[in-house]
Order: structure tokens, then C-alpha cells, then sequence
């Protein structure tokens, strides 16, 4: 059983890139992804309101609890045994402010593609 069912934008390239990583390092095979553009993803997850989670990545707990934000990205690389930095964001001082830039790097997190794309591949010929 996934201890983590991640519901990520497979439409931004920045998203699938770190989700491509994460599933390249999880060899006990503890985390799910599901990706909330799917055309069945409604039907198979009635309670995932996609437009809160194409404001913020949501997660789920084996026990069906739902996660949001960078809880959701602490626990996956956590349970991918790396980036264990990423748990003093979780910290509660440093919580709030890590959780602010969250919320305005999810919400610029398109332009932000664009830009990285424009900056590593000049010629429109990228992968992003």
C-alpha cells in the first residue's frame, strides 16, 4: 500500500519534473501519483476539488487524511529518503513564511516554466 498519493498539474512542466524525480527514486514504491488533468480523475476522486488543487498540491495519506502544500512535498521526499532539509520548513516559526512562498510560487509557477525554459532552451527546442 502507497503511503502517499500525490494529486499534482501534469500540465506544468516544473511540477512533472519533480514528479518524474520523485518516482525515479522511489524504489520501495510508497508514493501514488495521480495527475488532477486526467480525463477520469472526477470519477476516481469525487473529494479532490481540482481547482483548490491546481492552486496548491494536495496529497494523501494511506489513512485517507489529506495533506496540501509543501506538507505534501516534505512528506514525499522524506518517503523518498532525500532532500531531508526540506523538514525544517515544517518547522513552526519557519512554517509560515515557507508556506507564503509556497502559495506565490504555486500561483506564478506557469511563468515560471516559461521562463526557465526560454533561459535553458533558447531555441524552443526543450523538454519543459
Amino acid at each position: 500500500m502507497h503511503k502517499l498519493t500525490v494529486f499534482f498539474d501534469g500540465n506544468c512542466p516544473l511540477c512533472t519534473q519533480e514528479i518524474t524525480l520523485l518516482k525515479k527514486l522511489d524504489s520501495k514504491q510508497q508514493l501514488h501519483f495521480e495527475d488532477i488533468h486526467a480525463t477520469d480523475f472526477v470519477y476516481r476522486y469525487p473529494y479532490i476539488d481540482i481547482v483548490a488543487a491546481d492552486k496548491r498540491l494536495h496529497g494523501q495519506l494511506a489513512n485517507g487524511q489529506i495533506i496540501t502544500g509543501l506538507d505534501v512535498t516534505a512528506k514525499a521526499w522524506a518517503l523518498v529518503d532525500h532532500h531531508r532539509l526540506l523538514q525544517v520548513l515544517r518547522w513552526p516559526v519557519i512554517r509560515w513564511f515557507a508556506d507564503f512562498g509556497y502559495l506565490v510560487f504555486a500561483r506564478l509557477r506557469h511563468p515560471i516554466a516559461r521562463l526557465y525554459k526560454h533561459r535553458a532552451c533558447p531555441d524552443d527546442n526543450c523538454p519543459l
